[in-house]
């Protein structure tokens, strides 16, 4: 047994060990927990319609629709056939496109909705009404009674023609407790397939989430659907929450685009799943086509992808310090809890910086078939550092000192060719001698 220096012992077989188990998932698995059992409502062509720059032709909807599909979502949201003539077009092409996914549309608590929603081909609905005393109040003006009984009469209709129904509270936060598991009793009596829980301005946090989703799923027996918004930015921390919690279906949108600060990420939360089980994500959805649908959607909005965007961001996979880069290169499980090659991306081990190690210049050194050495790839390192004080330097300026060097060491002129070099700018000069 040997002594690791700081009162414990690094072989120590008397002690108990714990089995080798991920440290992300709880010790005691809740039975009511959902994370590895969960399905997607992808609301892009939805809520994502609400984004301030979004405008979605038909064909681009489309285009939208089949690369979600080929993500492996499990339902698609369409704008309510009631907001346009096109709105409603758009329903019917995109239902006929017979993708895997099933095709709902999100309509008003109104059975004239819920009509032309059911004549456009969907397979199911998404009813919601305002719950909150703000809503009833300044919105559509009705009181719990009548909200009740107009969920029963939309819900009982659509349940009619053999559709799948959700009903979701909106604004569902700031609700009264009893107000809302009162409705909620009422429509998984009369058998609606999903209910839902809206927080609608973003106001809530994980543990309000895990109290009330807990609280809904001891009182109904039918599915429970959640939609949050990003304004305070807990949006995947909350939907994650609420699967712990025994929620089944989670809102998204594709760089969580929606009304005011959008609504949970697609990207964002398979990432976060990724982590609580790995294998159910990726048996179930193909997470290298995340990076497609987002470039999709970032164009057609006109923005672009964050460069600290989950998964796809430039910087998402980029590894800079020293020691980080050391460590990743000796097994990238160190610095990184997603495997970039999972959603097919790559890692960047960034080296032309004042932070940058020996070790990341060595790994390009041999990426390069130079064939030097550790004592050299320290000498360029120093130099590297040098320069990188005054800018930073491309992975170019970085290859073409490494390829000077290298060929400088087979004349012996190797530490010459690096005191030559005082200024980054000075770089060119060789390119300019190997040029000649």
């Amino acid at each position: 047994m040997s002594n690791t220096g700081n009162g414990l012992k690094s072989n120590d077989s008397s002690r108990p060990r714990e089995p080798i188990a991920s440290p992300y998932m709880p010790k005691y698995p809740d039975p009511m927990s959902n994370i590895s059992n969960f399905k997607i409502i992808e609301s892009t062509l939805r809520e994502g319609e609400q984004f301030a720059n979004a405008f979605f032709d038909t064909a681009k909807k489309v285009e939208i629709a089949k690369a979600l599909d080929a993500i492996g979502v499990d339902y698609l949201e369409l704008t309510s056939p009631a907001a346009s003539e096109q709105s409603l077009n758009d329903c019917r092409v995109i239902s006929s496109l017979g993708l895997k996914a099933k095709i709902l549309t999100h309509v008003r608590c109104h059975m004239d909705d819920a009509k032309l929603a059911i004549e456009s081909g969907v397979d199911g609905l998404d009813v919601v009404i305002g719950t909150s005393s703000f809503l009833r109040e300044f919105s559509h003006g009705k009181d719990m009674d009548y909200i009740t009984q107009k969920a029963i009469e939309v819900i009982t209709y659509i349940k009619s023609k053999g559709l799948e129904v959700r009903f979701s509270t909106e604004d569902s936060f700031r609700s009264d407790l009893v107000d809302l598991l009162s409705i909620y009793k009422a429509v998984d009596k009369i058998g609606v397939t999903r209910v839902g829980i809206a927080d609608t301005v973003g106001c809530a946090n994980p543990r309000q989430v895990y109290e009330l989703v807990r609280t809904l799923r001891s009182v109904v027996s039918c599915d429970i659907e959640c939609h949050f918004h990003n304004d305070t930015g807990c949006a995947i921390a909350n939907a994650y929450t609420a699967l712990e919690a025994g929620a089944t279906h989670i809102d998204t949108s594709v760089l969580g685009i929606g009304e005011r600060n959008g609504i949970t990420p697609l990207g964002g939360l398979l990432a976060r799943m990724y982590t609580a089980d790995k294998e159910f994500v990726m048996n179930k959805y193909d997470l290298t086509k995340i990076r497609d649908v987002e470039n999709i959607v970032a164009d057609s909005v006109e923005v672009t992808v964050p460069f600290n965007n989950y998964i796809t961001g430039y910087c998402a996979f980029t590894h800079k310090a020293g020691i980080h880069a050391k460590a990743i290169l000796n097994n990238p499980s160190t610095y990184e809890i997603l495997n970039p090659h999972d959603f097919g991306m790559n890692r960047y081990v960034s080296i032309g910086h004042r932070l940058t190690g020996w070790n990341a210049v060595k790994n390009r050194v041999e990426q390069l078939n130079l064939g030097l050495t550790d004592e050299d790839a320290k000498h360029v390192t120093q130099k590297i550092k040098e320069l990188a004080d005054v800018r930073p330097l491309s992975l170019d300026d970085v290859d073409t000192l490494l390829r000077a060097y290298h060929q400088a060491k087979d004349q012996g002129l190797h530490g010459e060719v690096l005191n030559k070099i005082a200024t980054p700018d000075m770089i060119a000069t060789i390119n300019a001698a190997h040029e000649k």
